[in-house]
C-alpha cells in the first residue's frame, strides 16, 4: 500500500531550498562560522535564554549536557534520575560517562517523570542530577519538578528535543533546566537536516559547552575568558589558539545547517499553530476511544506526532493494521519503556512500571505535521474508529 499520509514531513520546503541554492552559488563558507553564531543568537532570543550552542544533533546536545556537568566540579555524586519513557540517547550518555542512572516511572497524564516516584528516588538516593523529557512535545508538570528541585537542590537537564514551541506557565519548555536540549531532525518541529541546540543561562556551563563541542580548545570563547585561561595555565601566547584545555569532542554543525535554521525560526509560529490544531483535533475526535497525554492546565502542547494508547496490545495491532491498509504511516510508541530495552537490562536489570509498560505495549503514533490538513486528520480518525 502506497503511503498517502506520512507520519512526518520535512519543514524544509521548496522556497527554503531555492534560497539555499542561491546562497550556495555565492560560494560562502560552509563550515561553522558567522551564520552559526547568528543562528545561536536568534534561537536564544526566540526561546528566552542567555546562551545557546548549535551542534550536530539533539543526541549530541544531550551528550554535551551530561559531560559538561561531569567535569564542572559541581556534582556531589554521579547519581542521575532518568526517564523510563524517552529516547535511547536521553539516557545513553549517563551510561557512557559513568553516571549511576536511576529509572523513574512515567506520569500518567504527561508521560514525563512521575513526580511522586521522583520524590521517592530523591529521598532514597539523593542524586545530584535529574534528566527530564517533555514527551512528544507535551509539557511536563514543571511546577512539581521545580518544587522538588528547590527542596533537593539537584541539577535539572531538560530534554526538549521533541518539544520546540510547547509552553508551560507562559514560557517555552527548555527554559526551566540548568541546561536544555533541542533537536532539529527531520520531522521535528523545525529542521536543519540534522542539528541540535543546548541552551543555558549559566555563563560557566556555557564556556564548558563551547570548549567541549570543539576539541576542548578555547577558540570559541570570549576574549576575556580565553585570556584568563592563558594566564591561569601559563600558556605561551604564540600557542594559545591550539591549546586543548579539556578532553573534548567534535560535535559542531555547519553554516549550511545554520542557514536553514535561521529561516526555520521565522516559520515557527505557523508550524506551531498547525501542529497544535491537528493535535487538538485528534484529541477531540478520539479521546473517548483512546488514551492520550494530557497537557497540564494552562500549558500548550506542540507535538511532533500524536501519541495514543490502545486498550491492549491486540487492539493496538488492529488499529495499526487498519492505518497501514489505508496508506497511513504509523509506528509503535517509541521507545516505550527504556527499562525493557537490551541497552538497559543487559547492564542493570529489566525494570517495569505500570504506566511506562502500558505505553510500551499499547502505544502508537498518529501523523502530525504542518502540511497535514484537518480534513486529513478527520479521515485518519475515521479509520481508527472503524478499526475499534
Amino acid at each position: 500500500m502506497k503511503i498517502l499520509y506520512q507520519l512526518a514531513e520535512d519543514t524544509i520546503d521548496e522556497e527554503d531550498i531555492d534560497h539555499l541554492i542561491g546562497w550556495l552559488k555565492t560560494r560562502p563558507r560552509l563550515t561553522q562560522g558567522i551564520l552559526t553564531e547568528q543562528f545561536e543568537d536568534k534561537w536564544s532570543r526566540w526561546l528566552g535564554r542567555e546562551h545557546s550552542l548549535f551542534c550536530n544533533s539533539g543526541s549530541s546536545a544531550n551528550l554535551l549536557m551530561f559531560y559538561t556537568l561531569k567535569i564542572s566540579g559541581r556534582l556531589e555524586n554521579m547519581k542521575v534520575v532518568v526517564p523510563s519513557v524517552g529516547w535511547s540517547t536521553t539516557v545513553a550518555p549517563a551510561i557512557q560517562f559513568g553516571f549511576e542512572p536511576l529509572l523513574c516511572e512515567a506520569d500518567p497524564d504527561t508521560f514525563a517523570l512521575d513526580s511522586n516516584h521522583l520524590a521517592e528516588l530523591l529521598e532514597l538516593h539523593n542524586p545530584s542530577t535529574v534528566m527530564l523529557v517533555h514527551v512528544l512535545g507535551v509539557p511536563a508538570e514543571m511546577q512539581e519538578i521545580l518544587d522538588l528541585k528547590e527542596k533537593y537542590g539537584f541539577f535539572l537537564l531538560e530534554d526538549a528535543c521533541a518539544a520546540t514551541g510547547a509552553e508551560y506557565g507562559g514560557r517555552y519548555v527548555g527554559c526551566f533546566g540548568d541546561m536544555s536540549s533541542f533537536s532539529f531532525y527531520f520531522g521535528h518541529q523545525m529542521s536543519t537536516i540534522e542539528g541540535g541546540m543546548v541552551s543555558t543561562d549559566d555563563d560557566d556551563l556555557n564556556d564548558l559547552l563551547l570548549m567541549l563541542r570543539s576539541h576542548g580548545w578555547s577558540k570559541d570563547l570570549g576574549e576575556e575568558t580565553r585570556n584568563r585561561l592563558v594566564e591561569e595555565h601559563g600558556i605561551d601566547d604564540f600557542h594559545s589558539p591550539f591549546v586543548f584545555y579539556l578532553p573534548g569532542f567534535n560535535l559542531r554543525s555547519t553554516d549550511l545547517n545554520a542557514y536553514l535554521g535561521l529561516r526555520q525560526i521565522d516559520k515557527l509560529d505557523w508550524i506551531m499553530s498547525r501542529r497544535q490544531e491537528n493535535h487538538s483535533r485528534y484529541l477531540s475526535s478520539l479521546q473517548d476511544s483512546l488514551c492520550f497525554q494530557n497537557a497540564p492546565e494552562g500549558s500548550r502542547a506542540c507535538s511532533i506526532h500524536c501519541g495514543a494508547l490502545a486498550g491492549d496490545p491486540k487492539i493496538r495491532r488492529s488499529i495499526v493494521s487498519a492505518l497501514v491498509d489505508n496508506g497511513i504511516e504509523t509506528r509503535i510508541f517509541s521507545a516505550g519503556n527504556l527499562g525493557l530495552h537490551p541497552f538497559w537490562y543487559e547492564r542493570y536489570e529489566k525494570v517495569s512500571f505500570p504506566v511506562a509498560d502500558r505505553i510500551h505495549h499499547n502505544g502508537f503514533f498518529l501523523p502530525n505535521h504542518p502540511s497535514l490538513t484537518l480534513d486529513s486528520v478527520d479521515f485518519i480518525c475515521s479509520v481508527v474508529k472503524k478499526a475499534l
